[in-house]
């Protein structure tokens, strides 16, 4: 964060200084208690503080607040400043933060993708700029005001994931980063809990066309659901990427030992690009993240020699030694329907000449589409085909009913938890196995699986 004194915030959020120094310097910000970690914080409330001892760790500490405290209930250590709107002040803060840089600010959505293609285009411009980014996939509502005021005086470009858990939430995120470049990546069905429909999801991802304005907007030609976007009222600039009619064309992919190599054509170029990690769909990361740096102003041929160097996440389809000599592709970051499908094309693509093993956990955040969501699911697996599924959790079984429903000619079992699935496993599984375990980050049961079927050391 840009340090700012006390005295700048007063006039920042037209307030009145109760108690405290002008003089004292911020160096974070927070509007929760428990994100309240450094000293020299910055805290929105309109909740009075009653137990001071808690945050007396982190003194000095400021407060913004419409509260009217006495005196002597602010403890030495505690700077108060009264505002009339503490929301309007919230704002006011934010918005004179953002305008204090004027960089180069990405805003990356999608239901698959979006960390990735975040870390890349990090990667990538790291070599020539300051970049910050979200940290991980940190990017809910509440991390927002930490993610804007993770960029300083030194930063030269910023990159932050805008997610989507209901609609007016990629406006939100806007508010804070006001991007100058918006990149969509995908756009599957997730969340259709608070989405309601398909429709509503989409017109929630959409919602970055509004955020970028007259800025650019960065996005997959080839993917059905984006098709769907109104592009017709956009004011600004648009690239599209994928292997049909796009900007930023792609062709000749194919795998290799480490990962995948592919041909870029763009303004009359081709480019050899070569990435780790498998899958088409990193491909489509690659693009989309290529598309970024260039549009920011770095050349391509050094974009593409820097993200030969870029290594993946942990736990995205990332390839290990397993047990019994098993290959074993661990891709239990997240899942949806869009990145089940990457995974299973990728089990198949490496898993050639060997059993093929999917192992499958539940897709969260669906609400009441959540049967409709898995059956979508089992007529994927079918799609691509396994030699054996197992599916772990009460919803996930719909993928396997709908799978054997639809003639999937697999030895196919459904487990409530890991144990049998884990002591199934261990007897069918030999040297010439590929197993994929596929689910959410937040599955408890699926992680202590991977953990139990990790053997070894990373092989791509």
């Amino acid at each position: 964060m840009k340090p700012i004194p006390v005295s700048a915030v007063v006039e920042i959020v037209n307030g009145e200084l109760i108690k405290g120094s002008a003089d004292l310097v911020i160096e974070h910000g927070a509007y929760r208690l428990k994100q309240i970690k450094h000293k020299r914080t910055i805290f929105f409330t309109n909740t009075k503080i009653v137990n001071w001892q808690s945050v007396a760790a982190f003194f000095p500490l400021v407060i913004v607040t419409e509260w009217s405290y006495r005196l002597r209930e602010i403890p030495d250590g505690v700077t108060v400043v009264k505002v009339e709107n503490m929301t309007n002040a919230y704002w006011q803060f934010v918005e004179y933060y953002r305008r204090q840089f004027n960089i180069p600010i990405v805003a990356i959505t999608g239901t698959a993708g979006k960390t990735t293609t975040k870390d890349m285009v990090k990667h990538i411009l790291s070599n020539d700029y300051e970049v910050v980014a979200t940290h991980l996939s940190n990017n809910s509502r509440t991390e927002l005001l930490q993610n804007l005021l993770r960029i300083s005086e030194t930063t030269e470009a910023a990159v932050f994931e805008t997610a989507v858990g209901a609609p007016g939430d990629v406006l939100g995120a806007g508010r804070y980063f006001q991007p100058s470049i918006g990149v969509i990546t995908n756009i599957g069905s997730h969340h259709l809990n608070y989405c309601k429909t398909q429709e509503g999801y989409i017109g929630a991802k959409a919602e970055m066309l509004q955020i970028v304005g007259k800025g650019t907007l960065i996005i997959n030609a080839d993917d059905a659901n984006t098709k769907k976007i109104n592009l017709r009222a956009f004011q600004g600039k648009i690239i599209r990427f994928g292997k049909h009619n796009a900007d930023f064309l792609v062709s000749s992919i194919t795998y290799t030992e480490r990962g995948m190599r592919f041909i870029l054509h763009h303004q009359n170029k081709q480019y050899v690009v070569k990435i780790p990690g498998h899958g088409e769909h990193q491909v489509y990361n690659a693009l989309a993240a290529l598309a970024v740096v260039h549009e920011i102003g770095m050349p391509l041929h050094r974009a593409i020699a820097q993200l030969a160097t870029f290594r993946k996440l942990n736990k995205q389809l990332q390839i290990l030694k397993g047990i019994n000599g098993s290959m074993l592709i661990d891709d239990t970051w997240s899942i949806t329907t869009t990145s089940l499908d990457a995974a299973l094309h990728v089990l198949n693509k490496l898993g050639q000449g060997k059993k093929k093993i999917a192992v499958i956990g539940t897709i969260t955040d669906l609400g009441s589409w959540g049967y409709s969501i898995h059956k979508q699911a089992g007529e994927i697996i079918y799609k691509h085909g396994v030699d054996v599924l197992i599916t772990i959790g009460e919803h996930a079984s719909i993928m396997a009913s709908k799978a054997q429903q639809l003639g999937l000619e697999a030895d196919i079992y459904s487990f409530k938890n890991n144990m049998l699935a884990r002591s199934l496993l261990k007897k069918i599984v030999d040297s010439n196995t590929i197993i994929l375990i596929k689910g959410d980050m937040y599955s408890e049961a699926i992680h202590e699986l991977a953990a139990q079927l990790r053997r070894g050391e990373e092989l791509a």
